[in-house]
Parts: C-alpha cells; sequence; structure tokens
C-alpha cells in the first residue's frame, strides 16, 4: 500500500541527517494521499540509520493504524493537524535543527532580512505562543497541531511554509516530501544567518519591494526563475 510515497518518505527521513537537522530520533517526515485519505509517517522511536522503507507506518485521518507493524511517530496526531486545515500542503517535516531551535525556545519570530529568506519565505517565520497548562497536560500533539493553525489564520501557509513552536521546534511543510525537506533545510539556514545579521546589525532594513521581487520570481503565475518546461 502506498509503496511509492513510503519510499518517499524514508528518503527524506534519511536526508535529515544528511543535512545535519537531525540526531538519534529527533524528527520526523511525512506525506498525505489527500486522494485515499492516509498518511505515511516515520515509525515512533526508531533510529534512522536502522530505517527500512517498509516500516514506514501507513494511518487513517484519526491516526488509526491502516498498515505497519511498529506504532507511528508520537507526532502524528500534529501532522493530521495541519493536513485537515492546510488543504495546499502534501509533506510535513518536524526537527529540532540547531539554528531554528534556539529562535523557537526563545519564543522569536525570524525576520525576513535578505533574499534567500524571500527567495522561500514571504515573511518573518513565525513563532507560536507557548501552550497553556491544560493544553500541555491534554492532547499534547493535538495541542501543537492546534497551536499552530491558530497562529496560521491571518497567514497563507503556501507563502510561509513553516512555523517554529516555541520552546519546541520548528514544523515545515510543503507540496510534496522533497519539497519540505527543502524548505526544511532552508529555514535552518535562514535561522543561522538571520542570528548572525542581528550580531553585526541591531536594526537591519529589508526593503518591502526586494521581497516581493524574489518571492514571486520563483512562486505564482508570473514566475521565471528556473527552466521552462518544453512540452514534446
Amino acid at each position: 500500500m502506498l509503496e511509492k510515497l513510503k519510499e518517499s518518505v524514508y528518503k527524506e527521513n534519511i536526508n535529515l541527517v544528511k543535512h545535519g537537522l537531525v540526531i538519534f530520533t529527533w524528527g520526523n517526515v511525512s506525506a498525505f494521499d489527500r486522494e485515499k485519505g492516509l498518511m505515511v509517517i516515520k515509525p515512533s522511536g526508531i533510529p534512522f540509520n536502522e530505517m527500512k522503507p517498509g516500516q514506514m507506518v501507513v494511518v487513517d485521518k484519526k491516526g488509526n493504524v491502516v498498515e505497519g507493524t511498529l506504532n507511528p511517530s508520537s507526532d502524528t496526531a500534529t501532522h493530521l493537524i495541519l493536513y485537515k486545515n492546510f488543504p495546499g500542503i502534501s509533506a510535513v517535516v518536524h526537527t529540532h535543527s540547531e539554528w531554528a531551535t534556539s529562535w523557537a525556545q526563545a519564543g522569536k519570530d525570524i525576520p525576513v532580512l535578505g533574499t534567500p529568506h524571500a527567495d522561500y519565505f514571504y515573511g518573518d517565520i513565525p513563532c507560536t505562543r507557548k501552550l497553556t497548562k491544560k493544553e500541555i497536560e491534554g492532547d499534547y500533539e493535538l495541542e501543537t497541531g492546534n497551536v499552530i493553525v491558530e497562529t496560521f489564520k491571518k497567514i497563507d501557509p503556501m507563502r510561509i511554509p513553516g512555523v517554529l513552536v516555541h520552546s519546541h521546534g520548528p514544523f515545515i511543510w510543503g507540496i510534496n516530501p522533497e519539497n519540505a525537506l527543502e524548505n526544511a533545510v532552508v529555514l535552518e539556514q535562514i535561522a543561522k544567518v538571520a542570528f548572525n545579521t542581528l550580531l553585526i546589525e541591531k536594526n537591519p532594513e529589508f526593503d518591502k519591494k526586494l521581497l516581493d521581487k524574489h518571492f514571486f520570481r520563483k512562486h505564482g503565475e508570473d514566475a521565471y526563475y528556473g527552466q521552462k518546461k518544453i512540452k514534446n
């Protein structure tokens, strides 16, 4: 069942290690088949160097295991909430990468300060509010998803494909596992560069016109970055 999607999810989980975004079992990648209403996600607590494609777990929209002998990631409920509320996405990445997590632990948005940021994120990358005691002691993973959705009430998740969960770490998404992984790698680099920029200059300025130029040359109907596909 969903063998190609399992392979893709497995590959991008391994790429988390390749790109230095995780250690031990600190992260996960999932993908959602919207036609079938099923999600493929990394199994819980399995070290990346021990994983196999066949160990990826398939769950339904309620988190029930449909296929697989292992427990799905403990973050399953968070992923499912994002798929439910962000209909344009089909993959989610969660890490505790060093630089992005530093911003999350500080409870700070990552400001847009330059064109590398603008190429991928159309504005500041937000940090959620803190979870309440009730939310932490209740259905914690579900509430983590809910606070992300709350943060994006007035933000387009397709233009800002990532968030920092306060005191926790980043969740990043995309149209497929490869795209979500790329966004995760970029977010980590942006977090590092933004930190260094603010060490050099406390109040840097970034032109809104430059933000528009760089984002929309890569995204939307008028995008012109890259090569056009030639029709046969």
